[in-house]
């Protein structure tokens, strides 16, 4: 069972984090395809992007609700789950230098082996909100802690995501140096 605090928490994060990618992805769809078919894991006339964009929506409005939560949850760490496998199989092609699509509007980050194991995380903490929620109603000190968490939560996953995307590629250069 899931306590009312950390279900809102979770719920609210992942609500955030789909509603941003989604919009990112709508705001330039035609780019967003570009990086789709870029995977090479589909045949180039098949254009996926806009369904991948509509589930991210999907997820997002669907965690916000209690009745469509649970499939909104599973639908979400669908996704990202495979997101990590699109990932992983491009890095063992040895194509490093795909954009993730993971970023910002017009933004192009290489994909990296600790975006596989960031989606992989993600996916397990997305899937826990489908589990029974204690019958326990959230009390107003629930709704601000789990408000402010999720603002907290924002700022670190936006942190980690620059660090990291900033970090990783540096020290893989270093240890492929001669």
């Amino acid at each position: 069972m899931i306590d009312p605090a950390i279900g809102l928490l979770l719920t609210g994060a992942f609500a955030l984090l789909f509603a941003t990618a989604a919009f990112h992805k709508f705001r330039d769809l035609a780019l967003f395809s570009q990086v789709v078919r870029a995977y090479r894991l589909l045949p180039q006339a098949l254009s996926v992007a806009p369904l991948v964009a509509a589930a991210e929506a999907l997820a997002a409005a669907g965690l916000l609700v209690g009745t469509t939560r649970p499939a909104a949850a599973l639908l979400g760490a669908a996704l990202l789950l495979l997101y990590a496998v699109a990932i992983a199989v491009n890095l063992a092609r040895g194509r490093r230098e795909l954009s993730c699509g993971c970023g910002g509007y017009n933004e192009r980050r290489p994909i990296a082996g600790w975006m596989v194991a960031r989606n992989m995380v993600l996916a397990v903490l997305l899937a826990a909100i489908a589990l029974p929620w204690s019958a326990r109603p959230p009390q107003t000190v629930d709704l601000l802690t789990a408000g402010a968490g999720v603002a907290v939560a924002g700022l670190l996953y936006m942190s980690l995501d620059r660090l990291l995307g900033r970090i990783m590629p540096r020290t893989a250069a270093w240890e492929s140096a001669p």
